[in-house]
């Protein structure tokens, strides 16, 4: 699966890390950013659908999973 953050619709929630916390954390400037691990799928998507602005875009191959 691949994951992409859209930086300027993160607000630094931190949804995406109580769901996804192997695979996503917030840097300096309180931005979401991919940390190079890897949660499970499922939680990856639960990250991404609990994302306040859907700055998470998730796609396998080229089809766009979500939103």
């Amino acid at each position: 699966m691949k994951i992409k953050i859209d930086r300027e619709m993160c607000i630094g929630n931190g949804a995406c890390i109580a769901h996804a916390p192997k695979t996503f954390k917030l840097d300096d400037e309180a931005k979401a950013i991919i940390t190079g691990e890897s949660d499970k799928d499922e939680l990856v998507l639960r990250a991404a659908e609990n994302c306040p602005t859907r700055a998470i875009i998730l796609s396998k191959g080229k089809k766009q999973i979500y939103p």
